[in-house]
This record gives structure tokens, C-alpha cells and sequence, in this order.
């Protein structure tokens, strides 16, 4: 796994567990993002790059996103994102694939570039 800030390492060696058991299925990953300035989310270069990077990156490993929304605002709490995106996987094998498919070092820079903050959440299949 990319030395990404704020691994959960638990829960990363929950996803290698079920990844190579013969049950492993879809994941639904719920994405929150907070861009940094340099991206100017949502019209951005930059964020349209990261963009166009990471669905070359889901498609070469089966991923897809069902749902991106720009955030509003914030009724209740003290997250502050720009975006949450959904995205499917077939398996957690699949999503674990991300860090070696041939699109993931240029996906890892965007992502350093564009990405101040995000929070990722391993959900129940959403299909």
C-alpha cells in the first residue's frame, strides 16, 4: 500500500484478508475530499486531471463511479470537504489492485497535488 496519511493499517489488513478469501466480493467506497486551493475545485486543471486519471485507474481495475456531488455546506459536525464521490469495486481485490495498475503512480501525484484532505469508507456493496 502507498504511504497515503492516515492509513488505518487494521483496517487495510481487514481488506488483504478478505481480498484473498474465495467470498471476496463488490465494495462500495465512500470518498471524502477536500481539495487544496491549487486544484480550484470544481472548474480546476488540476482537479480535472486528477479526475480523468482516476477513471483511467478504475477502469483498469474494475472499478467505477456511481456518484460524485460537490458539498454544499454542513448541517451537523466539523468535516470540511469539497466533494464525496461513490465508487463501486467488484472486490476488494480489485480495490487493493489500485496501487500497482499501470495508472497509479500519475493517480498518486494528481493526488498529491489536487487532494488536501481525504476520508475513505468501506461500505456495504451499494449495487
Amino acid at each position: 500500500m502507498a504511504d497515503l496519511p492516515s492509513v488505518n493499517h487494521s483496517e487495510i489488513e481487514i481488506f488483504k484478508q478478505i481480498a484473498q478469501a474465495s467470498s471476496d466480493g463488490p465494495v462500495f467506497m465512500l470518498n471524502l475530499n477536500k481539495y487544496k486551493v491549487e486544484a480550484d475545485f470544481p472548474h480546476g486543471q488540476l482537479y480535472k486531471a486528477y479526475m480523468a486519471i482516476l477513471d483511467n485507474l478504475l477502469d483498469q481495475v474494475g472499478g467505477k463511479i456511481l456518484w460524485r456531488t460537490q458539498v454544499l455546506g454542513q448541517v451537523v459536525g466539523n468535516q470540511d470537504i469539497d466533494e464525496a464521490i461513490g465508487i463501486w469495486y467488484p472486490t476488494h481485490q480489485a480495490f487493493m489492485n489500485l496501487m500497482s495498475a499501470p495508472s497509479s503512480g500519475e493517480n498518486m501525484r494528481l493526488r498529491g497535488l489536487a487532494v488536501l484532505q481525504a476520508d475513505l469508507h468501506r461500505c456495504k456493496d451499494y449495487s
